[in-house]
């Protein structure tokens, strides 16, 4: 369960379904943009590309591996959904905010296929383009080991062996936003977690996101998250 969270854009193996508690959050999947509601929720699939933006919610957040619903999976392996946005009865938003790590694993499938039986009730399915994604994956890859240091469109060049301007331009159409964006993005996505669970300095918390210049690490911050480090602290 969390609170006022935002993450860029990203793709990962497993499923991952986020419903709203309280409040609305912004979800865009692939190059849909969803705003979710109370008692509103979204399934990603496995390598579909995601990012969520809040600032005034509750939500609850569950990924979970392909495996725990194979059957499901099997079906719609190269497909995604039209739309993955689906409305959640109370008795079954109830059940997902009680799912644990040790919740056992006969309930948790029970629960999970609940949830992707209503999005079969909800939406049709279209063809994957998985090709497109192996490329992104490593821009997304790249970016994670590397955006706590010098994290240039030459630097990701140089890892892929792909043109500069290529890959500048193949960024832009798939996610709707510059590298460049995508890497401050992450990187004030990292300074929200260490100015909310550690004591460093604004300073320090830049440093440690990549940021050589505090001005340009406070400039950021104000544009992606609309206060300043020290304000978002205090409020945290």
């Amino acid at each position: 369960m969390g609170e006022n969270f935002s993450f860029p854009a990203h793709i990962h193996h497993s499923f991952e379904l986020i419903t709203v508690l309280e409040g609305h959050m912004m979800v865009t999947v692939g190059t849909d943009r969803y705003e979710l509601s109370v008692g509103e929720g979204i399934v990603v699939f496995p390598e579909q590309i995601h990012s969520l933006g809040s600032t005034k919610s509750r939500h609850l957040l569950v990924i979970f591996s392909a495996d725990i619903v194979n059957a499901y999976y099997s079906k719609h392996a190269s497909e995604i959904p039209q739309s993955g946005k689906i409305t959640l009865p109370d008795y079954l938003l109830n059940q997902i905010s009680l799912l644990e790590s040790s919740t056992p694993s006969v309930k948790k499938k029970a629960v999970l296929y609940s949830v992707c039986a209503l999005l079969d009730e909800s939406t049709e399915y279209k063809k994957r383009k998985n090709a497109e994604n192996g490329l992104l994956r490593a821009i997304f890859d790249f970016v994670e080991g590397n955006f706590q240091k010098k994290c240039t469109l030459e630097d990701l060049g140089n890892a892929t062996g792909y043109n500069r301007s290529y890959l500048s331009r193949y960024f832009s159409e798939a996610t709707n936003m510059s590298f460049l964006s995508f890497v401050n993005r992450r990187r004030i996505s990292k300074a929200c977690e260490l100015l909310k669970s550690s004591d460093k300095t604004v300073l320090e918390c830049a440093y440690d996101c990549g940021y050589t210049s505090l001005r340009s690490f406070n400039r950021n911050f104000k544009l992606y998250i609309g206060v300043s480090p020290k304000d978002y602290r205090n409020n945290a």
